[in-house]
């Protein structure tokens, strides 16, 4: 369950994720050189860089931003504030499922992993984890996941886990990821899921306004992924994963990144009829700014500019940070509906 992720910092890297000692956090994951260090000593030492190798394995800052767009799905399951029982349910078998995606992923990826200096330190890439391992631990996950939920909350929030799970390693990474241009296009629709989740876990059901709320993650989730594949596009190229970026010309990504914009912010104008005023102001507010952003990027990318894609790939975090935290505050505040 994993979506294609959040970021922060810069750095002289290039493309996914892992911890290091000059590190840059990207799309959630810190990005490095491989350096070479000594073994842990003493006992407690070892046991916890065990601890922060299995650790690593899930990406946890990606499971941050996939739990921020599912309490606010929650909400507006509830129109107000669902229990915290509830939420703290949700938001655990959630974090489970995505931490079992991600493990199962990095088992899968280990190969590529050590060729892209982004990755290059991942867990597995490094040795830090047998591979056998790290295979049982994410099955094993998989599985808590989809019990938790099935006792907490329902059954169809724990089928709907386990399909995200199910999709994210078995369409996205062992079937698209190496194959096609599309596969984040396509291999995105699993970090969607947690907002039809969130949204099972409260009315027992799938309501329109869940799809709307997938919709906009699946509209996002090209801009978002492929400004950051264009600052790693030689990482990827290395590796032998075809990233747009990396079989299309730059002119030709950008002018897709503003499709998508597009797209994405029409999309989200789709939850107007369940929302009120507050995200009606955000929604265009953000996608204004968004749509902009993109444009000006595709501007540079026409002129021959030295371009910088990651001003929009943050945006893009933020961006979708804000415009679920209006839907948030949107459901608890209970104002009248627009439409």
């Amino acid at each position: 369950m994993s979506a294609p992720a959040s970021g922060r910092s810069r750095a002289a890297g290039t493309s996914e994720p892992g911890p290091s000692a000059a590190t840059e956090s990207v799309a959630g994951e810190e990005v490095t050189a491989v350096a070479a260090e000594a073994p842990p000593r003493g006992r407690w030492a070892r046991m916890r860089a065990t601890v922060q190798a299995y650790l690593g394995l899930t990406k946890t800052r990606i499971i941050e931003q996939l739990l921020v767009v599912t309490v606010p799905a929650m909400f507006l399951a509830q129109r107000g504030i669902p229990s915290v029982g509830l939420i703290v349910a949700t938001l655990l078998g959630g974090a489970m499922a995505a931490a079992a995606a991600h493990a199962l992923n990095c088992v899968v990826d280990a190969d590529i992993d050590q060729k892209m200096k982004r990755t290059a330190r991942r867990p597995l890439a490094r040795g830090q984890v047998p591979t056998r391992n790290a295979l049982i631990f994410g099955l094993v996950l998989s599985a808590l996941s989809s019990v938790w939920l099935a006792l907490t909350t329902n059954w169809l929030a724990a089928v709907l886990s386990l399909a995200a799970i199910a999709f994210y390693v078995l369409v996205y990474t062992l079937l698209l990821k190496r194959r096609t241009s599309q596969n984040i296009v396509w291999g995105g629709a699993a970090g969607c899921m947690p907002v039809v989740i969130g949204w099972a876990a409260v009315t027992g059901g799938v309501g329109w306004p869940a799809l709307v709320m997938f919709g906009v993650i699946f509209f996002w989730t090209p801009p978002h992924f492929w400004a950051l594949a264009m600052r790693y596009r030689e990482d990827y190229a290395a590796a032998g994963v075809p990233m747009l970026p990396v079989i299309a010309a730059p002119a030709a990504v950008s002018v897709r990144i503003v499709v998508y914009s597009w797209v994405m912010v029409a999309w989200s104008l789709l939850l107007l009829p369940a929302t009120s005023w507050i995200y009606l102001a955000v929604a265009l507010a953000g996608g204004a700014y968004f749509v902009f952003k993109a444009h000006r990027l595709h501007t540079a990318v026409k002129a021959g500019e030295e371009i910088s894609p990651m001003p929009l790939f943050h945006l893009s975090n933020l961006y979708l940070c804000v415009l679920f935290a209006a839907i948030a505050v949107d459901a608890a505040v209970g104002l009248p509906v627009l439409f």
